[in-house]
């Protein structure tokens, strides 16, 4: 092993550490590929540190610095992982800052202290501050040397599979949250409606997004329902889809009138969103009572799908623009639509059809309809279902859904007359 003393250089033979293969035949939980950083003033210990690694069992890259300006120069552009020797003693630094600063630098190194005989308790501290390990100069061999490398190494390849464990409970329980925020059980009192509702996030593991809906029945018997889509991803989108969904949910049970319920969503998103270009699209139903028409009400959000027994289509109603792009001047219409007895309304995030189904190709409204057409006879529960999977599965060859997908099927199992 050779080594040289300019930053970024290291000499000798390439890393791995060899250190052999469990009786299994398996590689050994210590079979890494690292480099060593020795970071020390002093040129006599800088070569006792080289002949003890030469003597060891390790085979490898080992670069030397004689203060931390230079390691930290090192560390910055260094890609692989690496264990770094360090001496609290250097000439711009000295004590516990030096583990701090290559810390703060670069989080994943490895880091064995290098102290004097006397210095045991600084060696703790030192570990206490970030460091995976110690060694006292004086009592140095190259076996201790060389496992407290290999160690050092393991231990921060254990505390990083353990800081993204963490992070994946916390991601899951803040998923759970927002879900629960987002995708309300319907508050229905009449067993004559039926609401049947599917969300299906449209990255693998991802955080909900801002889709969200939500189905209210008020103590006049009369129905209504929500579906939206905040744009962009993630959770400050999913907050303010669970804030939306709220609001419009306080703003049924005080019986404000829908289009006033538009007015009330813009007004809050706007007040709450953290980027002045964030948007929202809505549809939200009523069914009155008597079961025989719906009042629609639409801004920017896409169409619905029309069920009379297997008969579909694309219905779109009159609509207005989205929440939040020019504040203060949407303007929004009612259309009452008529509705046969049977009849099942189908509303959407735009998630469900702008996956891709070809390199230059989407699903989109003429193909979700026809996709919808193939499983018309299906009940809802099952043909929402259907039209997720068909999605989800067109998409899977290129890269899967691009967004979210909130998924409502709403109507009377049969009317309140028969009730």
């Amino acid at each position: 092993m050779r080594m040289g003393s300019h930053v970024g250089h290291p000499l000798g033979a390439a890393f791995p550490v060899q250190t052999g293969s469990s009786s299994e035949g398996r590689p050994s939980v210590w079979d890494v590929n690292a480099a060593i950083l020795l970071v020390e003033d002093d040129a006599g210990d800088a070569l006792l540190v080289e002949e003890m690694l030469a003597d060891g069992e390790l085979d490898s890259a080992l670069t030397w610095c004689k203060s931390l300006t230079e390691a930290l120069t090192f560390l910055r552009g260094h890609r692989t992982p690496v264990c770094v020797l360090l001496d609290l003693h250097l000439p711009d630094v000295h004590g516990l800052r030096a583990v701090t600063q290559i810390v703060e630098t670069t989080p994943d190194a490895a880091i064995v202290v290098l102290t004097g005989l006397a210095e045991a308790e600084a060696g703790l501290d030192a570990v206490a501050t970030g460091a995976q390990d110690y060694l006292v100069k004086g009592r140095l061999d190259p076996q201790a040397l060389s496992r407290a490398v290999r160690y050092a190494l393991q231990r921060k390849q254990v505390e990083r599979a353990a800081a993204a464990l963490r992070a994946n409970q916390l991601m899951a329980q803040e998923n759970a949250r927002l879900e629960r925020g987002l995708l309300p059980v319907p508050l229905l009192n009449d067993d004559g409606f039926e609401a049947v509702a599917r969300y299906e996030p449209g990255r693998a593991h991802g955080l909900l997004s801002g889709d969200f809906y939500d189905v209210v029945q008020r103590p006049d018997g009369t129905v209504h329902a929500v579906i939206g889509d905040v744009s962009g991803h993630g959770a400050a989108e999913a907050a303010l889809g669970v804030c939306l969904r709220v609001a419009w949910r306080t703003a049924v049970l005080c019986g404000t009138d829908e289009l006033e319920q538009l007015a009330l969503l813009e007004e809050i998103l706007v007040a709450e969103r953290s980027d002045p270009h964030v948007f929202a699209t809505v549809t939200s139903l009523v069914f009155p009572p008597g079961g025989d028409l719906v009042r629609i009400v639409r801004a920017g959000h896409p169409g619905l799908l029309l069920r009379r027994g297997t008969a579909i289509e694309w219905v779109e109603p009159e609509g207005g623009i989205a929440l939040g792009l020019l504040p203060g001047h949407g303007q929004w219409a009612s259309t009452d639509h008529a509705l046969a007895p049977g009849t099942g309304l189908v509303l959407f995030t735009d998630g469900l059809f702008e996956g891709r189904t070809g390199p230059d190709s989407r699903l989109g409204e003429e193909g979700l309809l026809a996709m919808a057409r193939a499983r018309a006879g299906l009940p809802a529960r099952a043909f929402v279902d259907a039209l997720v999977a068909g999605a989800t599965e067109g998409a899977a060859p290129y890269g899967g859904l691009a967004d979210d997908v909130a998924v409502l099927h709403l109507g009377w199992k049969r009317t309140p007359h028969e009730h």
